[in-house]
């Protein structure tokens, strides 16, 4: 067994942090270097790095936590909009290996973006869509 991760300490008490909420399984807290203000991570409590391995249990749980952080962050934030973001493992941009799920209240002037932002050398969204190739793809991935 591995040291515990960082998430793991601060579930134990170990390592502090800014509670917003908390359900039998999961814990929500703000991000110690938010995007925006608000921003929550909100984690199951059992150190887990992908979410595929959670249970279907944990993985409902998980997101009724998610949805409690936006009713509070709601409220605060005077908005119904969120950007929801998992980063499910290293290669995706995890830098705790432990499941996590990113609740960034968003508000007209945050200054934030949409997906696209997140690529800027990706090619633009909207023109000529290659059909073809999706469809090979959705093939190929056992679509129908």
């Amino acid at each position: 067994m591995g040291e515990a991760t960082l998430f793991e300490k601060i579930v134990a008490g170990e390592i502090p942090c800014h509670r917003v909420c908390e359900g039998d399984q999961w814990l929500a807290f703000l991000d110690i270097y938010p995007r925006s203000p608000g921003h929550t991570l909100v984690i199951p409590k059992q150190g887990i790095q992908h979410l595929a391995n959670l249970s279907t249990s944990q993985r409902n749980d998980l997101f009724e936590g998610v949805c409690q952080v936006e009713s509070i962050l709601s409220k605060k934030f005077n908005t119904t909009d969120f950007t929801i973001c998992i980063h499910d493992g290293p290669l995706a941009g995890q830098e705790v290996p432990h499941v996590h799920v990113h609740v960034i209240p968003r508000t007209s002037d945050d200054g934030g973006g949409t997906l696209q932002a997140l690529w800027p050398s990706a090619p633009p969204i909207g023109g000529q869509v290659d059909h073809p190739v999706l469809a090979e793809l959705a093939k190929q991935l056992g679509g129908i």
